[in-house]
Formats: structure tokens, sequence, C-alpha cells
């Protein structure tokens, strides 16, 4: 695997386009993001916009996750599905 310095400058989604971002995609990106600064070859300033990056990945789709789970229990709300995300 060649090691690429990815300029998160190019690459970062604007905010409308975090909005439409499948959650694959983003988990993707997250990936890519996290093998680049586990490599350690990105100028400091690279590393904190990949970082940012990162979170902001992270916060939007845990957002859109919990809006997710909350959907799933209403629909599951008349009893009749026995639904527990967090294994509880």
């Amino acid at each position: 695997m060649e090691d690429k310095i990815i300029d998160a400058a190019q690459v970062a989604p604007s905010k409308d386009e975090k909005a439409e971002i499948k959650f694959e995609a983003a988990l993707a990106r997250l990936e890519e993001i996290v093998a680049s600064l586990e490599r350690g070859k990105c100028e400091l300033d690279e590393s904190l916009s990949l970082f940012e990056e990162g979170v902001s990945l992270v916060k939007l789709w845990t957002e859109k996750l919990d809006g997710a789970e909350q959907k799933i229990r209403i629909l599951t709300e008349d009893g009749t599905a026995d639904f527990n995300v967090h294994g509880e």
C-alpha cells in the first residue's frame, strides 16, 4: 500500500455535502483519515484539518444514527417486536 498524504482541504465535504453523505461513505472517509493520521506523515496543520473533519463526521453520524434508533423505537413501540439496541 502506497503512503499517500491526503489533503483535507481538497477532499473535506462542505456543510451541505455532509448533510447528504451516506453512512458507508462517511465510514470509508473516516478510515482514510485514521490511516493517514496513523502513518504520521502529515504536517501539523494537515493533521489538525483531518482530525477536525473526522470529528465532524462522527458527530454528524452519531446524530443521524440516534435519530434512526428513535424511529425504530417508535415503530416497534406497540410491543410486537423485541428491540434492544445496546444488547441490554
